[in-house]
């Protein structure tokens, strides 16, 4: 029998979140639930920061009477909070505590056991190739002897399980712990592995927060040398949680030669740099396409603007990817070039990229403090 989301709210209606007897769905807390085709249920309890010690017990009776309903193979909760976000007054929060002043150095940050650098990859804006490039990257910087993992980030558009060929749900190891998959020797997580290929994620802030949160510190990524992050495009919610909660040790900008996304990409420079997060380098996508019959080299969407752009920036400029078929088809069949062609011109390219990435990266903090984020 399958499940529902109204048989849900029933069992969350035997929650109750305070001695008066509010029950978890009349509370005003409970997020959108939502129950996938594998009869997985997901949904998050909004808290403020300071009552997470005191809603964690909710949270496990919560995820603990879904588990017990029939049919049920898994539970995704979690707690979550939102800066200005408008709890009941029945539950209000105490009074945040006055923002560090301007200047102050960051707070403390849990780092990632057996994690040594976290990397987002990053763009301004979609349909740059970012996905392709984190993937191809990540697996230029196995090829080098790194043991490394890829967290694709990106909640509404997961691309990596296409890109890597792989399909299937992951494995829980014990508790919430998942197992990542492996993908030519990587490790990988993605959204795209806990639900249906056509499936829409209709999510606000709180649950995409929690999602990405969950998916990086309940993973048994074990001993990496690198863990990339394929986040989505844009400086939205998933940039400031990673920002935020997470110790990264830099970002890597992804863009197109051609203005209309360099200005998209000056302005994910410029939000990591407010939050403290060390530009690794910038990339150039799609630089020059040479015609396969007659070897004419086009700049299609221009040439070298990124490279200005990160001189004019003052971060360094890792180096251009061509506007390639081969590219373009492996990734499409989930053979990427790096694994499938390693000798191939492609797969130099990115070899050569990871060379400076982690030329640049291992000059870099390990296990650096996650930055406070202060709204000014």
């Amino acid at each position: 029998m399958a499940i529902t989301r109204d048989d849900v709210l029933k069992a969350l209606a035997t929650v109750t979140v305070d001695e008066g007897g509010t029950t978890l769905p009349g509370s005003g807390r409970l997020s959108q639930v939502l129950v996938d085709p594998s009869q997985r249920v997901m949904f998050s309890i909004l808290v403020d920061p300071n009552e997470a010690d005191r809603f964690e017990p909710v949270r496990r009776k919560a995820e603990g009477v879904v588990l017990a309903l029939p049919g049920v193979t898994g539970v995704f909760a979690s707690l979550t909070s939102e800066r200005g976000s408008n709890l009941p007054p029945s539950a209000s929060p105490p009074r945040p505590a006055a923002p560090p002043p301007r200047g102050a150095a960051p707070g403390p940050g849990p780092a990632l056991p057996g994690v040594r650098h976290i990397v987002a990859v990053a763009s301004g804006k979609g349909g740059v190739g970012k996905s392709t490039t984190a993937c191809n990257l990540a697996l230029a910087l196995q090829a080098q002897g790194l043991r490394v993992g890829l967290l694709d980030a990106d909640i509404y558009g997961p691309s990596v399980p296409k890109l890597f060929g792989l399909s299937g749900k992951p494995r829980v190891i014990e508790g919430r712990t998942l197992e990542p998959m492996i993908g030519y020797g990587l490790k990988v997580m993605s959204i795209g592995f806990l639900i249906e290929p056509e499936s829409a994620m209709i999510w606000r802030g709180p649950m995409v927060q929690s999602a990405i949160t969950q998916m990086l510190r309940e993973v048994a990524w074990g001993e990496l040398d690198v863990l990339l992050v394929d986040m989505p495009p844009g400086t939205g919610d998933a940039q400031l949680t990673m920002a935020q909660a997470t110790p990264l040790s830099g970002a890597v900008i992804v863009s197109t030669p051609q203005d209309l996304a360099l200005i998209d990409a000056r302005r994910g420079v410029t939000m990591f740099k407010k939050v403290a997060v060390p530009i690794l380098g910038v990339i150039e996508n799609m630089a020059t396409f040479v015609c396969p019959n007659c070897g004419h080299a086009s700049h299609i969407f221009g040439h070298g603007g990124a490279r200005a752009e990160a001189e004019r920036l003052g971060v360094p400029f890792l180096g251009e990817v061509p506007l390639n078929m081969t590219i373009r088809e492996t990734s499409d069949s989930g053979r990427p070039v790096v694994a499938t062609d390693p000798d191939g011109p492609q797969a130099r390219v990115y070899r050569e990229i990871a060379g400076a990435l982690w030329r640049n990266l291992s000059g870099a903090p390990s296990g650096r403090a996650a930055p406070k984020i202060v709204i000014e």
